[in-house]
């Protein structure tokens, strides 16, 4: 029999309780199928004022918690418990109201850091170990996500390597390398595990503390969120300054492409589409490809293909590109279908293009989840040139729902994916190779002639893209396996 292990999850955000991307889906998710494998699997966030005591029915765990932070001294937190919802998984709760007692996650309303974001989530790490102690729950594991958290694994090596909490074996996930946790280097008081440990190893980067640097070398093992992006963040193109700190510890990097939510995106079953189809019966998409013209005011076209986005607007996801490739492209007989919201440029941009030409292309800024399934469930096309993808989720969605990627050709993207092959058919949707305006006209391009030209080919397609599954069932066991490996190293370690 395999061992159960006991398995704490931290990290900044979670569905359903607060969310700014696919961070928040993986912690949500994932502990559900680590329990169905049998782990006793625990999570830890902040609580932001967006998270509702009375919604999700938090029960307060009596006794304020200190946690020794350097120079700020010892520094005292309530702590909240709840379910993560239709399970019994625990969900812990830090309530520090100067901290988190705050509207946004990260960021002010301007959109600039909180400036201080160092010692919040420094804080925060710290108190997810001194909860274990309060909880007498010594973990097997401590699972660590992105920058807010990757100061676990070096309080682990450092201030509690002589403690029971040192036997923990740590694991880092890498979500977003653009993000690292950069501070001036007087956090290194604030931390207080010694100035020793401000170095070209550990967390000294560019004369700053890094957190993400300290987290990459203390971890016992890293991962990542696809096998793509894995390898690309030991080049300099995506390992913005750390490609050569990871690659240091490439023998210890997994990528485990992150899971779809079958339940919430089938298109045998959605509740916000005007009617359900499937890959056996695909007729009820062209209603919701109607259903969809008329959400956006364009006209009601059964033979023009629609390419839909929805997506974040900022220049990660390539909106720039497009922006600048828009009128070539729409210059096709398509008609494109945008939903979003990111940088106030791309509101002008894109909603100036949709005024010059409405009957071409359909603008919403903001998100709407029902719009979101509408989108998928009603284009032709679903267009992701990310100059850089983790993982992506969007075109897991788009190929349930039988709406072709045209995607750049990195990380999840690439992975999951097929690129269309004209002489055997074969493929699940097209791809971007060197991201520019004539490449992704090109491509686009590519695509729209296969869709007016080549109807059993885009049949053929569609019909491969309902296929594919990628389940966080089969996540679960790599996370298990990696959890396992970085157990026996971790007794291996302190031996």
């Amino acid at each position: 029999m395999k061992n159960k292990l006991k398995i704490l999850i931290c990290a900044s955000e979670a569905v359903p309780f607060a969310k700014t991307g696919g961070l928040a889906d993986v912690v949500g998710i994932l502990p559900k199928y680590l329990a169905k494998l049998g782990h006793d699997v625990r999570v830890v966030l902040p609580r932001y004022y967006m998270i509702s005591r009375e919604k999700y029915d938090l029960k307060e765990i009596p006794e304020a918690m200190g946690t020794p932070m350097g120079s700020l001294g010892e520094v005292w937190c309530g702590i909240w418990e709840g379910k993560i919802p239709e399970t019994d998984i625990p969900v812990y709760f830090i309530e520090h109201e100067a901290y988190f007692g705050r509207e946004n996650i990260y960021n002010d309303e301007t959109g600039s850091g909180f400036m201080d974001n160092d010692n919040r989530f420094a804080f925060f790490s710290k108190a997810c170990l001194q909860l274990c102690k309060k909880l007498d729950f010594y973990p097997d594991v401590i699972h660590a996500n992105d920058w807010q958290t990757a100061a676990i694994p070096v309080f682990l090596n450092t201030d509690y390597a002589n403690d029971k909490l040192g036997k923990s074996a740590s694991v880092l996930t890498i979500h977003n390398m653009q993000h690292q946790g950069n501070f001036y280097e007087g956090l290194m008081d604030v931390l207080g595990i010694g100035w020793e440990h401000f170095n070209f190893l550990e967390l000294e980067f560019d004369n700053q503390v890094n957190l993400l640097k300290g987290g990459i070398y203390h971890s016992t093992l890293l991962t990542t969120v696809s096998e793509g992006y894995a390898r690309e963040i030991q080049t300099p193109e995506y390992g913005w300054g750390l490609d050569g700190v990871v690659k240091e510890r490439a023998n210890d990097l997994f990528g485990i492409l992150n899971g779809c939510d079958y339940d919430e995106w089938n298109p045998e079953t959605d509740k916000f589409i005007v009617k359900n189809y499937s890959a056996q019966d695909i007729s009820g998409k062209i209603e919701c490809k109607r259903d969809l013209q008329k959400a956006f005011n364009l006209p009601i076209n059964d033979n023009i293909p629609v390419f839909g986005i929805v997506s974040r607007l900022v220049r990660q996801k390539g909106v720039d590109i497009l922006a600048e490739a828009i009128y070539k492209i729409l210059s096709f007989d398509i008609q494109i279908v945008i939903l979003g919201e990111g940088e106030v440029w791309s509101h002008f941009y894109f909603g100036d293009a949709a005024n010059y030409l409405p009957q071409k292309i359909g603008t919403y800024f903001g998100y709407s989840n029902e719009l979101a399934h509408k989108i998928e469930a009603g284009s032709d096309f679903f267009l992701m040139p990310s100059k850089f993808e983790p993982c992506g989720l969007n075109q897991m969605y788009s190929l349930r729902y039988g709406s072709l990627p045209v995607v750049r050709a990195t990380g999840g993207l690439n992975d999951t994916v097929e690129n269309f092959n004209e002489k055997t058919w074969e493929g699940t949707g097209f791809k971007v190779g060197n991201l520019n305006a004539n490449s992704l006209y090109d491509t686009i391009g590519w695509a729209v002639y296969t869709y007016y030209n080549n109807k059993h080919a885009m049949k053929r397609m569609i019909e491969q893209a309902m296929a594919k599954r990628f389940t966080w069932e089969d996540s679960a066991k790599k996370y298990e396996n990696v959890y396992n490996i970085a157990v026996q190293r971790r007794k291996a370690a302190i031996k």
